[in-house]
Parts: structure tokens; C-alpha cells; sequence
């Protein structure tokens, strides 16, 4: 295989490589890593006995993805106060033209999900993952992690399960969650708390990630009075030289805060029944880094 075909054919999969592996890893960094690494296993591999590259390509990236999973593990253990993935943005375009596909796609990536994810094992979230985001056949993901089908079978039904617990029993509206994000915007930066109250569902929560390097609450913030209250506060104080943008991040819009034109956090809402459910505001710095600003 000529070395121009070989750097085709990965750059062909490299999509699909990198929404694997940040759906292991909910961190682009490492999602850019661990596919830079199967780029290196891929050009220097004998690729002679190859005869389906993407599925070749998806086994190495998930095993790479599984062996930094299970070292990130005893760093997410001494994580500064509460822990979510870095923000994705997600833009599927026309790569993505069917609906359905596209809301499996986004929900599978959505921060609420992988937030569940966290809480699986190693292998159960790599069999979630290329099972119910990417679709393989159980046959497939045995080969891929080197277990029987009998075994893939029953990871996946456990990490189902558990998954089906825990993620938000509702679906998120598109539009109505950039509408909600808007006037929240609007109501947090003319400090009107009247009408920021009356955005908030009685029992919403606020989940701030800072890892320790950023001002966020070190706890999750239960109850729309203590969500209310942190909100205003922070909208006194403000943000300097601020500024706004909206992304699509996770597969939903979210609303990027800038500082003197430099990311300063990005916050994103859970929506149901027209009320805000959940509030994720990211300020980890090296976790903004992946957000290209123009």
C-alpha cells in the first residue's frame, strides 16, 4: 500500500476514530492522542492481512482507549470538586444525513450520557460505545476487545442497564434549549432575578467544573433557590472584557463565555418541560483549550 493510500485510508477513519475514543475518554486531548497513536500502530503495522481498515482501526484505537481509561482513573479519583467532560464541539454537517442517526450521534455524546459513562468499567463503556453510539455487532466488538460474544453480550447488557438508571429520562429539544440559554443570558446579565427564577425548575442542579483552577462550587448546587443565588452572584461580579458566543457542544448548543476574547467557560442546560433542569458550567482551563476562537 502506497504511503499516500495509507495516510488516505486513516484520515478516511479518523471521525470515527476520534468519536470513539472521546466517548471513552471525555477529554479531546486524549481523544487526540490515543488517535495519533493508532496513526503510528496503522503506518508501521504490516497492513498485508488487513482487509477491512476501519474495523482494524477501530480495534486499535478501543484498546489504546481502554489501557488510558484505566490510568486516567486514579486521576479523576484526586479530581478538585465535581468532573465533566471536556467540551466537544459538534458539528455533524452533511456527514450525518440521516435525523435519526444524527440524534443517536448526539445523544451518545452529550454530557449528561457521559457523565454516566464515567461510572462503567473499562470494558463496558468501550462496548456501549460502539454499540449503542456507533451501532457494531456484538461478533465485531468481541474481536475488538478479544472476548467471546457470549461475554460482549453480557457487558453490554449490564453497562445498559446502568446507563438506563441513571442518564435523564427526557429528550432535549434543540431550539427550546437555545431559547432557554438565551434568556437565561439575558435575564443573568440585567440582573433580573425574577426572571432568572422563573427559568429554574424547583429542583435544578448546577454542576461546576473547575479541577481547583477556576473559581466553581466544589459541590453540586441543589435546589433553585442555591442555584439562583450562585448565578446572581456571579453576574455581579461579571466577567472582564466579556463577551458570548453560542457553539454547538455535546450535541446541543451551549453558550461560550469569553474573557478579553480568551475562552473562559462554557455553559450548557438540560431543559425539560420548558424549565432549566440542570445547569453545566466548565471553567477547568485545560479544558477549554480545544475551543478555537476566530
Amino acid at each position: 500500500m502506497a504511503t499516500d493510500t495509507v495516510t488516505e485510508v486513516f484520515e478516511e477513519h479518523r471521525p470515527v476514530l476520534t468519536g470513539v475514543a472521546y466517548r471513552m475518554l471525555g477529554r479531546v486531548a486524549d481523544a487526540e492522542d490515543v488517535v495519533q497513536e493508532a496513526w503510528l500502530r496503522w503506518s508501521g503495522a504490516d497492513r498485508s492481512d488487513v482487509r477491512e481498515p476501519r474495523g482494524y482501526l477501530v480495534r486499535v484505537t478501543t484498546r489504546l482507549a481502554i489501557d488510558r481509561l484505566r490510568l486516567a482513573q486514579s486521576r479523576k479519583e484526586a479530581y478538585v470538586g465535581p468532573w465533566l467532560p471536556e467540551p466537544y464541539v459538534t458539528d455533524f454537517g452533511a456527514t450525518v444525513p440521516d435525523t435519526a442517526e444524527r440524534a443517536v450521534l448526539a445523544d451518545s455524546v452529550s454530557l449528561a450520557v457521559l457523565v454516566v459513562l464515567e461510572s462503567l468499567s473499562p470494558l463496558e463503556r468501550a462496548v456501549f460505545v460502539l454499540r449503542e453510539a456507533f451501532g457494531y455487532p456484538y461478533a465485531d466488538i468481541a474481536v475488538t476487545l478479544d472476548r467471546s460474544e457470549s461475554a460482549v453480550r453480557q457487558l453490554a447488557g449490564r453497562a445498559r442497564r446502568h446507563v438506563e438508571e441513571k442518564r435523564p429520562r427526557y429528550e432535549v429539544d434543540p431550539a427550546e434549549q437555545r431559547d432557554l440559554t438565551e434568556r437565561f443570558l439575558a435575564a443573568a446579565t440585567e440582573g433580573d432575578i425574577e426572571g432568572l427564577m422563573s427559568l429554574l425548575a424547583p429542583d435544578v442542579r448546577l454542576v461546576g467544573d473547575s479541577g481547583g483552577l477556576a473559581q466553581a462550587p466544589l459541590r453540586v448546587l441543589e435546589s433553585a433557590d442555591k442555584v439562583g443565588r450562585f448565578i446572581a452572584g456571579i453576574s455581579r461580579k461579571g466577567v472582564a472584557e466579556a463577551s458570548f458566543r453560542f457553539l454547538e457542544v455535546n450535541g446541543g448548543p451551549a453558550l461560550l463565555v469569553l474573557s478579553d476574547d480568551k475562552p473562559d467557560s462554557v455553559l450548557q442546560l438540560d431543559v425539560v418541560n420548558g424549565r432549566i433542569q440542570c445547569v453545566y458550567i466548565i471553567r477547568n482551563p485545560e479544558k477549554l483549550l480545544s475551543l478555537a476562537v476566530d
